[in-house]
């Protein structure tokens, strides 16, 4: 998550737009957050990630980075 937060928008906003990385970067950030803080939400979250939602949760972040400059439900 922390490499993820001292990229520059733009590589960010890269990887949240190019379709296989953007769910190989959603599954390292949020499993990774999940390992550190846990947290039933964050475990919701992860196994949508895993199964299936990732890329449109992917989406919904890079719309979200570049309105706030982080993760949605981070």
């Amino acid at each position: 998550m922390t490499w993820f937060n001292k990229q520059s928008r733009l590589v960010q906003l890269l990887l949240l737009l190019i379709p296989f990385v953007n769910w190989v970067t959603e599954l390292i950030v949020r499993w990774s957050t999940f390992a550190k803080k846990g947290g039933l939400l964050r475990l919701i979250i992860c196994l949508i990630v895993t199964f299936g939602g990732g890329i449109i949760l992917g989406y919904i972040d890079l719309i979200w980075v570049l309105l706030f400059k982080k993760l949605c439900l981070q």
